[in-house]
């Protein structure tokens, strides 16, 4: 399970939650302008956009979960079991396995309009990576400062919905998400007006009662509204270090706890990694479940017109 979130403040910000029960020694990962993405169906980039996100490279490669391009493009999987489809190479279609939907995206497209335009032409190949990556059942978020789009491979086709809320989970598909928010609609950040029972002497006993039945659960539908609700009302001051830290006071009302959440199997679901880009600088901050400090990698302090990965350990430790 999973949770990402676009926020515009004075900078554009786009992040996600990790939830996962287990890690794939995760990094921050920089692909320059010139590495060589060599697509299964989709032919080759050799020169393209540079972008940054959190990766795991294997054999050379870079597993993206989430990534910003140098043009302020942001994107992000999530985890969508038992309703996505992936589908034999069709023909006249952009086939792409599953893996290579972010860096196709990220190396082509300055913007969601860009993206929407295109990602009718996009098929989502049914092929893993190796064997020990096989292909994983997955949805996409695409933001822009002014606009994002969810990706969704069903039986049919690439479906493509515009996402006013600025938020993705996981499921049911995002036309349900949607429909279950109308739920919520009437709650508020403000106090309710005073119904049936009250009488001129009586006041309310706390502030935040305008949310009462907001969700608090782990599902993915409970984490979408919480998500949407928290965006919707957000206030900070514009300057970086508040736009950050508002970003991962979001992220944290929605994070996973060890404990919280079992698998069928006994394990435990938690936030492994929590994530803030700038997109429109190209700073990527994060932090894991064991590190709560903020850290940071700056992309346009590497060289972008390389052709090799640029790569950050993560920080283990809090400091």
């Amino acid at each position: 399970m999973c949770t990402a979130i676009s926020l515009k403040v004075k900078d554009h910000y786009f992040g996600r939650n990790l939830d996962l029960y287990y890690n794939y020694n995760e990094q921050v990962v920089i692909t320059p302008r010139n590495y060589n993405f060599d697509f299964c169906m989709a032919g080759k980039a050799t020169r393209h956009f540079s972008f940054i996100g959190m990766a795991t490279v294997s054999d050379g490669y870079p597993l993206y979960y989430d990534g910003v391009n140098e043009k302020g493009l942001g994107v992000a999987a999530l985890n969508f079991p038992c309703n996505a489809h992936y589908l034999p190479a069709q023909k006249g279609k952009t086939n792409l396995a599953s893996f290579e939907v972010i860096p196709f995206l990220l190396c082509n497209f300055k913007s969601v309009a860009e993206v929407e335009k295109a990602a009718g032409d996009i098929s989502v190949l049914e092929r893993n990576f190796s064997s020990d990556f096989p292909a994983s059942p997955l949805h996409w978020m695409v933001s822009d400062e002014t606009a994002s789009l969810v990706l969704e491979p069903m039986a049919d086709r690439l479906k493509i919905y515009k996402n006013p809320y600025g938020v993705l989970t996981n499921n049911p598909p995002f036309e349900t998400q949607s429909l279950w928010l109308q739920n919520f609609w009437h709650l508020s950040n403000k106090n309710p007006q005073k119904g049936f029972y009250f009488t001129t002497e009586q006041n309310f006993y706390s502030l935040g009662m305008g949310a009462i039945g907001l969700p608090g659960d782990m599902s993915s539908p409970s984490r979408f509204v919480k998500a949407a609700f928290l965006r919707k009302n957000s206030v900070c001051e514009p300057d970086e270090n508040s736009a950050v830290s508002q970003f991962f006071h979001i992220l944290s009302s929605v994070e996973q706890v060890k404990g919280a959440t079992l698998t069928d199997n006994g394990e435990c679901e938690y936030t492994v990694y929590s994530s803030c880009c700038n997109a429109s600088k190209g700073i990527y901050y994060y932090t894991t479940y064991n590190n709560r400090t903020v850290s940071a990698v700056d992309m346009q302090k590497e060289n972008l017109d390389s052709n090799a990965l640029i790569t950050f350990d993560l920080n283990p430790i809090q400091t």
